[in-house]
């Protein structure tokens, strides 16, 4: 999944869960659920790879969709802090891999490994079609319980 899907559905459970800590737990626990879907990334094989000169455009990427995704929070949820923390933990797995990359550790690579292999449909044949719809689906989800709640 992209950050922005990943941001939105975290936002939308901290607006919709009124238990703060079942909001921070299912907020964090929704990447690896999202991760089950079929969907699209945009490629970071420079960063995995360490080719920082190469690698720009991958980084440029990434802060483009996580802030898209924070404008997207501000314009349509009530803007209160557990929304902001939820959508923050949902996008934190994806975190834990870019750090792997850069400074790796052993809980991290356990982490990125796990990770990895909840993406298990990757590399099964499923249409660009399918994989784009998955996330369409939850980014209007996500928006309607934002306005929702």
């Amino acid at each position: 999944m992209i950050l922005l899907v990943h941001l939105l559905f975290g936002a939308a459970i901290g607006s919709s869960i009124k238990n703060i800590y079942l909001a921070v737990i299912l907020a964090f626990l929704s990447h690896y659920l999202l991760d089950l879907l079929p969907h699209i990334e945009y490629p970071i094989e420079n960063i995995e790879k360490k080719q920082w000169q190469k690698a720009i455009p991958d980084f440029s990427r990434v802060i483009l969709d996580f802030f898209l995704g924070i404008l997207l929070i501000a314009i349509f949820s009530k803007n209160q802090p557990i929304i902001y923390i939820c959508a923050f933990l949902a996008i934190l797995p994806d975190g834990f891999t870019v750090l792997n990359y850069l400074l790796p550790t052993k809980i991290l690579e356990i982490h990125n490994n796990f990770h990895q292999k909840i993406h298990f449909l990757k590399d099964k044949k499923i249409s660009n079609f399918w994989r784009i719809s998955s996330q369409i689906a939850i980014f209007i989800i996500s928006i309607i319980l934002l306005i929702k709640y």
